[in-house]
């Protein structure tokens, strides 16, 4: 199978009633944004609450129940792979995302007749359903690491820069999908936490650039970082493969108000995150119709100007040439 992901939105108002639904396609991993969910799986039941994530492997018989009523959030859903925990490198043995931290459900099952239940099979695509007279958690008992789970994000460890400069959003990976490729993945799920910022002469917000990687945010409480406004939990964000974006207007001119000497800051009251992927997405015509959509998004950077002081940057230079200073007249010579 070739490897392929979707980004998705989910809104629920009702409990699934005497059906399950299974994805024979690929792996769910569920960010509930509003509302706890109660999903009952073939090995035991999870309840992941607002600030905590689920994985559904791909195969597995599930059902949801709102206990909270409506509920809400995104699902991203990969084809080929399976999400892991990422390479540590440098960091060593203790850090990020620990796998402690991930719950597996207790063994429970449920017996009894079920007339006229419905599994919902994804299989190719397209949606299929069976009938059985019988609830699919009838399993009493089960073994093994291929199983459904669920991770409090506030059990993140985040790692940040200490000194200087704006570390790349990997420092955030909680689970990944690799591809062949090293440091490529099919999709990385990356979250954006409280955590405190202490880096001198450095721009903090996630500074102006593109990349190879698309990436698409949600924020799951608060606010984000790099938007001060118009960023609402539930809400999201999509910038492809080579797309420019940074801070908006408002966040870049509050920070250049704070100075190169500003002090140790903490971020608090937010969650936001992104699945980042080497893939380009396509939008649905759903999407794009949508009366939710902000066509007005572009106008977040309207005003933006220029801090550049040529007399500052001459005087930090001293007349001396780094070592990539060196190769360019080189090759330029």
């Amino acid at each position: 199978m070739d490897m392929l992901f979707t980004c998705n939105r989910y809104t629920a108002n009702k409990s699934m009633d005497n059906c399950a639904f299974c994805n024979a396609d690929g792996d769910f991993l569920v960010v509930p944004q509003k509302g706890r969910l109660w999903i009952a799986t073939e090995c035991g039941k999870l309840e992941v609450s607002p600030g905590e994530i689920a994985v559904l492997p791909q195969g597995f018989r599930f059902a949801v129940s709102l206990p909270d009523g409506p509920s809400r959030g995104y699902i991203a859903e990969i084809f080929g792979t399976h999400f892991q925990l990422p390479d540590l490198g440098p960091i060593g043995a203790n850090g990020l995302a620990a796998p402690r931290d991930f719950l597996v459900p207790t063994a429970w099952f449920e017996e009894g007749s079920r007339l006229g239940y419905t599994i919902v099979q994804k299989f190719g695509g397209e949606l299929f359903t069976a009938r059985q007279d019988f609830s699919p958690f009838n399993v009493v008992a089960w073994h093994g690491n291929y199983v459904p789970y669920k991770y409090d994000l506030s059990k993140f460890c985040p790692f940040n820069t200490v000194l200087v400069d704006h570390g790349d959003p990997s420092i955030n990976t909680v689970l990944t999908a690799p591809t062949d490729k090293p440091g490529v993945a099919l999709l990385d799920f990356v979250i954006f936490p409280p955590r405190w910022l202490v880096a001198e002469h450095t721009f903090r917000p996630p500074y102006y650039h593109r990349n190879c990687m698309s990436e698409f945010m949600g924020l799951i409480r608060g606010g984000y970082e790099a938007k001060a406004d118009g960023f609402l939990p539930g809400g999201a964000s999509l910038h492809s493969c080579m797309t420019p974006h940074g801070p908006d207007t408002k966040t870049y001119e509050a920070t250049i108000a704070r100075g190169s000497e500003a002090g140790p800051y903490k971020i608090t009251d937010t969650m936001a995150f992104m699945f980042e992927s080497c893939l380009i997405p396509r939008i649905c015509p759903w999407a794009l119709e949508s009366p939710f959509m902000d066509h007005d998004y572009y106008r977040c950077w309207i005003g933006l100007r220029s801090h550049f002081s040529y007399e500052e940057a001459d005087n930090e230079s001293d007349g001396e040439l780094t070592m990539w200073d060196m190769e360019q007249r080189i090759l330029c010579a």
